[in-house]
């Protein structure tokens, strides 16, 4: 792990159930000050990946049986979610986001670090919050409630901010802007991000390097651009098919497999 490498996962290996594995030998890097994007369809390791460097396997029944998770320099598989959230590590997750009753100042109480950004910077990146400070945050609807998701990550003063599946549900005039917020809370917060996203043309807006992962696998990965121009992201992720006409990858019957994921 070099000293800029803020997380390091190398060959890591998640059982659930003491019997079923969901990822295979999946290793990533996450340098100092960058967004970085894991990409994949439903079922493919993505959000399990999250829960392991988090620590929110044991939820599921899961847990690391091979493989190591280094963050800032400290072995961090397998050790409970309150402690590596204390080292600096916070997760939005893809379920059960906020307290639906408490209100948004109360959401953004609840996880207060004393050296938090504060509730200024936060409604400074989103003013919206502001505005809806005293509403019940179940009557949010849902790009408030990831609006608050994220600010209430922030409120534990990460390093590194995990995000998973920020564009489930919303749509694409709310997934945009969010991506947005999150390229400012790395411009003006100096926190690195992790996103997992189905939704490949939004991950790689702002993400400097992607993964793309299958089967519990990553099977290409490297900076945006290479991935953005890559005949198969383009076909089966982007849904433009090589001869530029649009369609989703979920209409390809056969999931064409080549030497181009791995050139």
């Amino acid at each position: 792990m070099s000293e800029a490498d803020l997380l390091t996962v190398d060959k890591l290996e998640v059982v659930y159930h003491r019997a079923v594995t969901a990822i295979q030998g999946i290793s990533l890097k996450v340098a100092r000050g960058q967004i970085v994007a894991v990409l994949g369809t439903n079922g493919a390791g993505k959000s399990t990946t999250l829960r392991a460097i988090s620590g929110f396997l044991g939820i599921d029944d899961a847990r690391v049986t091979d493989g190591t998770i280094v963050f800032d320099g400290r072995r961090i598989e397998n050790r409970p979610p309150n402690e590596i959230t204390r080292l600096g590590i916070a997760l939005v997750p893809e379920r059960d986001k906020v307290f639906p009753n408490l209100t948004v100042t109360e959401n953004l109480a609840a996880p207060f670090a004393s050296s938090g950004p504060g509730e200024d910077a936060i409604y400074g990146i989103f003013p919206r919050l502001a505005d809806l400070r005293g509403r019940t945050a179940g009557l949010l609807s849902g790009g408030e409630r990831q609006m608050l998701a994220i600010a209430s990550a922030l409120m534990c003063d990460p390093q590194l901010l995990l995000v998973d599946e920020l564009s489930l549900g919303l749509a694409p005039v709310a997934v945009e802007d969010l991506m947005q917020r999150l390229l400012q809370i790395r411009n003006d917060l100096g926190i690195t991000i992790l996103i997992v996203e189905q939704s490949a043309a939004a991950a790689l807006q702002i993400a400097e390097y992607g993964y793309v992962l299958e089967n519990g696998r990553v099977v290409l990965d490297g900076d945006a651009e290479r991935l953005r121009n890559h005949d198969d992201i383009r076909e089966f992720y982007l849904g433009q098919s090589l001869n530029r006409e649009r369609r989703s990858y979920r209409d390809v019957k056969q999931y064409r497999r080549s030497r181009r994921w791995y050139g």
